[in-house]
């Protein structure tokens, strides 16, 4: 199982996750605890406004929003730092599409994005769809950990 797969796994409505029964949040802490955070109430309620609608972009400022909308009572700070947290042990993947702008991804596997201009939406391309040659090789002592492919996009002009 790789890092998430619970999380994504959640079926809202029989409360089973990859084939285990029991409560979604149950999975939820179980999937923390796995990642070594502690499932804090705050924790357990963010990540479920997260995973608990499958594959998804979001920036903190949305889900602070839903949080807001769903009476979970968290801080915009909070929302970040919960973010960078899940980030950091693999449950989301950070994509930063302009220097003021990062949306956290709950698809950790391999892909990339298309983002539509104006709409401020991410789509994602299957990793197999672009065809990455001719990297620098990395600086002695490093190594390419991933390459992340942003496609903008916006409606065609009239000619």
């Amino acid at each position: 199982m790789t890092d998430g797969d619970a999380l994504r796994g959640v079926d809202t409505v029989a409360g089973e996750t990859d084939g285990l029964k029991g409560c979604p949040v149950h999975a939820l802490r179980a999937e923390l605890r796995r990642a070594g955070l502690r499932p804090t109430r705050q924790r357990v309620s963010l990540g479920w406004l997260l995973f608990a609608k499958g594959d998804r972009h979001v920036t903190a400022e949305m889900l602070y929003e839903e949080a807001s909308k769903a009476r979970v009572p968290v801080s915009l700070a909070t929302v970040y730092n919960t973010l960078h947290q899940f980030t950091e042990v693999g449950l989301l993947r950070e994509v930063a599409v302009d220097g003021s702008r990062t949306y956290f991804d709950t698809n950790v596997g391999d892909h990339h994005h298309f983002f539509v201009e104006g709409e401020e939406r991410l789509l994602d391309i299957p990793g197999s769809s672009i065809n990455i040659s001719n990297l620098p090789e990395a600086p002695d002592g490093m190594e390419i950990a991933r390459v992340d492919v942003v496609v903008r996009l916006r409606p065609k002009r009239a000619s």
